[in-house]
């Protein structure tokens, strides 16, 4: 009895963690709303933009500080983005972790081009975190960490 106690223990921990998530499903979900919020952001729909982001949304920016609120992030963005810088996510960067009873941690890096200005405004690269929650049946990103901006070389 004792045996077969001792064999339960060390074999029941491996079966719980050999059944990953479906990492595939929660890449590609994280994948499609990426895509549709930079849309948004592109395109300066900001109510459709705003609608991505949960209301105490935190924003760490490595050369700004921080910056909370869903509507100043909507303002910085009007006011900073619209017409004047195009997001696109660098192919192959965009990795997706699942956190259990939350949702889930996005990270890649993207590059950032000054449409009718790129030859007086270089490119741009940086490295991102979001993290996204999955509450009531939505995903909102929560968290931002944009660092490492760095223009690239021409």
């Amino acid at each position: 009895m004792l045996q077969t106690l001792a064999v339960c223990l060390l074999v029941v921990p491996v079966a719980v963690y050999a059944q990953p998530p479906k990492p595939d499903e929660l890449h590609d979900t994280i994948a499609d709303l990426d895509k549709a919020l930079f849309d948004a952001y592109n395109s300066c729909d900001l109510e459709r933009f705003a609608n991505f982001f949960a209301g105490d949304i935190e924003f760490y920016h490595d050369n700004d500080g921080l910056s909370t609120g869903k509507q100043k992030l909507v303002d910085a963005v009007k006011r900073n983005i619209c017409g004047k810088v195009r997001r696109a996510l660098v192919p192959g960067t965009l990795e997706v972790y699942p956190l259990r009873n939350f949702g889930a941690v996005e990270t890649g890096i993207h590059r950032f081009y000054h449409p009718g200005a790129d030859d007086r405004q270089p490119a741009g690269e940086a490295k991102f975190i979001h993290l996204w929650q999955y509450k009531d049946g939505a995903w909102k990103v929560t968290r931002v960490i944009s660092y490492d901006h760095k223009p690239l070389p021409k």
